[in-house]
């Protein structure tokens, strides 16, 4: 099936780059809608699903429903994008070597084969970086940790 293609049939919609399916719910008698993006191989988002009137089978897709479907899948997948970028990044504000404010960013590197981050000093004042360099991916961020850097290059 073509990756632009449309469908819009009562047990499953493909559109805007997602394909929401309707499915047996394994826990139990109902059933479910799981919304997958057409390049993932993993729904991002699986919620229940109404029966319809005969009790039996689902309720058909509608455009309604999808769209309703298609914000929700979206919402998830904005929260953990967050999740991984809080993860991967911290910052805190702290005092330099000369009593300015700096602010000192760390951002894990996701390499399975070399683990690591960098870690950028920044002058909050005029912008200017103070130091950047990388540093180990467990390195811990404090004031004392980047006064050290600062001074050093080790953090």
């Amino acid at each position: 099936m073509d990756d632009t293609e449309e469908t819009s049939d009562p047990r499953m919609w493909k559109k805007a780059g997602w394909i929401a399916r309707v499915i047996k719910n394994e826990n139990d008698e109902g059933w479910a809608v799981s919304m997958t993006r057409v390049q993932d191989s993993e729904p991002a988002l699986v919620s229940p699903w109404t029966m319809g009137r005969d009790k039996v089978n689902p309720k058909p897709l509608d455009s309604a429903g999808f769209a309703t479907l298609l914000k929700g899948a979206n919402d998830v997948l904005r929260r953990h994008e967050a999740t991984l970028r809080a993860r991967l990044h911290r910052s805190i504000t702290c005092v330099g070597e000369v009593g300015q404010r700096v602010r000192a960013d760390l951002d894990i590197q996701q390499d399975e084969e070399d683990p690591h981050a960098i870690l950028s000093v920044v002058d909050e004042r005029t912008g200017e970086v103070v130091r950047q360099g990388r540093v180990s991916a467990a390195a811990k961020l404090s004031e004392a940790s980047v006064q050290r850097f600062i001074r050093t290059g080790d953090a």
